[in-house]
């Protein structure tokens, strides 16, 4: 039986290429790149490489770049990361994500909304997209964090990242807006130099 693989959005094989650029750092060239010596700093100077290649691709800043393991990983350090100062200063804090997050993003608000904070999950259009008044509406005065995935990764549906992020940054309580763009990257062109 032949196998068809048809999830190569959640991961693919490595391309030939790709498995030659890493191999240096698999058997020759390996190192702590915080390390003061030689061998971690040409490891430093290889990770820098690829930040400026990731910045690039963004149009962000190296300093806005930090690698992690993967989408999960980002997603939860970045929701923790947010909202847990709240949690520990116990002061309320609404979280505003939609319906049809990857579940990076439900687990984690699921677990975020059983130690404290409130979250609002935002149903889709008939159409999947996330309708700009629905969220404006969400919106409150104690809402520190919005989530919104770009690309949807089961729909393929594209979120209006733009419109949605100049309504919470007009809004009073003014949230940090984070998207999940894993789905989009390299496929779509991101921008996150501020201007949407």
């Amino acid at each position: 039986m032949q196998r068809i693989y048809l999830d190569a959005n959640a991961t693919t094989p490595l391309l030939p290429e790709v498995v030659e650029a890493m191999r240096p750092f698999w058997q020759e060239s390996f190192g702590n790149p915080s390390s003061a010596h030689h061998s971690g700093q040409r490891t430093r100077s290889a990770v820098e490489h690829a930040r400026g290649a990731v910045t690039a691709l963004l149009n962000a800043q190296a300093k806005e770049i930090v690698f992690t393991s993967g989408g999960t990983e980002s997603d939860n350090l970045a929701l923790s990361g947010i909202l847990q100062p709240y949690l520990d200063r116990r002061e309320p804090a609404h979280f505003i994500t939609s319906a049809i997050e990857h579940h990076a993003v439900l687990y984690a608000a699921e677990s975020l909304e059983k130690r404290g904070i409130e979250v609002t999950y935002l149903a889709p259009a008939s159409n999947g997209v996330i309708d700009p008044e629905a969220f404006e509406a969400a919106l409150r005065p104690h809402t520190r964090l919005v989530s919104i995935m770009l690309a949807n990764n089961e729909t393929g549906a594209i979120q209006p990242i733009g419109k949605l992020a100049r309504i919470a940054k007009a809004h009073a309580s003014s949230p940090i807006f984070h998207t999940d763009a894993v789905q989009a990257a390299a496929k779509l062109p991101l921008d996150l130099s501020g201007e949407f």
